[in-house]
Parts: structure tokens; sequence; C-alpha cells
């Protein structure tokens, strides 16, 4: 009997090993079987009942990869023993891990308002999460939204920013439109970058289960069994704003970012973001997580940054 698995969206050198070390060693555990690695596909030969046996234990390995985006000699040995492996026994109780990111590495809610998006996320399916740079704001709704997709509660991931020119004019930036706008959205990118492996995250990006794009290219659309992210959501007008919310189709959840004290247009009271804030707080499965000072985990200065600002905001308020 023949059969063939497809590792679709698997970079076959992560997941074989340099020389084919990872899949000489599968070889060896099922020695009845002619196992021949050719591309993203795996040929097998045998009896009917020993390719089932290799089958099951096989697509252990594929989840395995696909959750912890790892996979070593020693993991491939204790699930083909076991079922089971070292990462999954040592995390199976930590609620805080959101995701696994490359080579494993825990994607974790690491401080209070953190946790409190991951909660809000799963009660509600439109959550405002507010709060200065540094605060893991968008980090921690973009492990949400792999989250979500690999565990298939939706079909696909889209990311959206305002293409705010702060300073710049889009227009004497070089290139086509894609190449002026992509610096707009590197951020996203960057984060998609740590959690999903470079092939996967390529092949997704291809098939446009993960798409990422411009507030003004969401116009028109339905966003349905979707997990959507806008970020810098301060710098929308109220029109934009409203255009986007009202793109939500079914199984649909949206996290909306922003900082309030970062607007980049022309007249901050024109910041959809304020706007809808006020007007929808009172609505049932809408929340709001304000995130502060506190909860900023990059450099150590970068707090004492927020609050200089801050206390010279108030300062100039006060003096108005």
């Amino acid at each position: 009997m023949e059969k063939r698995i497809y590792l679709e969206g698997i970079d076959p050198l992560e997941f074989f090993g340099i020389n084919n070390a990872k899949m000489n060693l599968i070889k060896t555990l099922f020695p009845k079987l002619k196992l021949t690695a050719r591309g993203n596909a795996l040929h097998i030969q045998g009896e009917e009942k020993e390719i089932q046996t290799f089958e099951k234990k096989f697509a252990l390995l594929l989840d395995h990869y696909f959750q912890f985006n790892v996979l070593t000699e020693e993991i491939i040995l204790q699930i083909m023993a076991t079922g089971i492996s070292s990462i999954e026994e040592e995390t199976a109780g930590e609620k805080d891990i959101i995701v696994f990111g490359n080579s494993g590495k825990p994607v974790r809610a690491r401080t209070p308002n953190q946790r409190k998006l991951t909660e809000e996320s799963l009660k509600n399916d439109l959550v405002f999460a507010i709060g200065p740079a540094g605060t893991g704001k968008t980090y921690t709704a973009i492990a949400l939204a792999v989250r979500a997709l690999k565990n298939r509660e939706i079909k696909k991931i889209i990311l959206s920013r305002p293409a705010v020119e702060a300073g710049e004019n889009l227009g004497f930036l070089p290139g086509d439109l894609k190449e002026k706008i992509d610096p707009y959205l590197q951020p996203l990118y960057d984060a998609l970058q740590d959690m999903i492996p470079p092939r996967k995250l390529e092949d997704f990006l291809r098939d446009d289960i993960i798409q990422i794009a411009p507030l003004a290219f969401m116009r028109g659309r339905t966003l349905s069994n979707a997990f959507v992210i806008l970020d810098e959501a301060q710098n929308t007008t109220i029109n934009q704003l409203k255009m986007f919310l009202t793109r939500m189709g079914l199984n649909t959840k949206f996290i909306i970012t922003g900082d309030i004290t970062q607007i980049d247009l022309p007249r901050r009271s024109n910041s959809g973001l304020l706007f809808a804030m006020k007007i929808l707080k009172n609505i049932e499965s809408i929340s709001v997580v304000q995130f502060n000072r506190n909860d900023i985990v990059r450099h150590r200065l970068v707090r004492d940054i927020v609050d200089a600002y801050d206390k010279h905001a108030e300062e100039k308020e006060q003096a108005r």
C-alpha cells in the first residue's frame, strides 16, 4: 500500500532536519515502512495496518509543530513513545501563555492589563485596548489572533492601520503604493514574525489567511469568520472608524488599539477613537481595557519618557 502526506505551510528543512536527520530518526522507529521525503511531501509504502499506526503518530508530530513551532529529535522520541512532549507537560497549567512563538518560545500575558485584554477578548466581540506606547496592546492582540487561528476558531486574521502621514507625504515617498504603505504596517509584520515560522507566514500571507492592509482598503467589505485588529486607531477620523466597525460580520472578533496621547490628526477632536469610546461605552459585548505606565514592557526608560510627556501635557493644560 502507498500513501502520501503533504506538509502544507511547513518548511521541510525545519521539519525533517538538516540532512534529513529528524526524518532518519523517524525511519528507525518504523522499520517496516519505506519512508521517503521529497520536497513538502512524505511518501509511505508498507502494510495498511503499519501505515495507519504511522499516520496517527505522525499527525501528533504535525499538531505539535503547529502548536509550538518547534520539533526536536528529543520531542519526536517523546511523542512517539507517549503521545505527549515535555513542552506540553511543562506548560499545561500555565494560564498566562497565549500562544507559542518561533522555536517554541511562549508568548505570555505579562502584565495585569494584558491578562485583562486576554480575558475580555474571550467574553466580548469588540474590545478597545487603550494606553501608552510599549504596553504590549498590539502584540497581545496579535497573539490572541494567532491563537484563534491555530485553534481553528476563525478562518483568517485581518490587521489594519490608518496610513496617517506623521510629518511625511506619501506622494513623495519612493516606490509603488504597496512600498509607500508597508512602512506604516511594519510593526504588524514584526509581531507576526515572532509568532509564526517564516515559511508558514509566507503561505498565510500569500493565501490571504493573514491580511495586512491600510484602513482605507476595508471599505465595502464584510469581515466574517475573522479576528480583526485595528492598530493606531487614535489616528482614524470619526467616519473612518465608523466605517471600520460596521465591517463586522458573523463569527468575528475586533480588537481596536490606540494611544490617545499620540493623535497625529490636524485636530484632536476629530479622532474616531475618542468619539467611539464616548458613545459605545455602554453597549453590551463591547469592552474597554485601559493600559497604563505599569504595563510598559519595553526598556525601563520608556516608562520615564511617558511620564515626562504626560507631566508636560498636564502642566500645559493647567496653564490654559
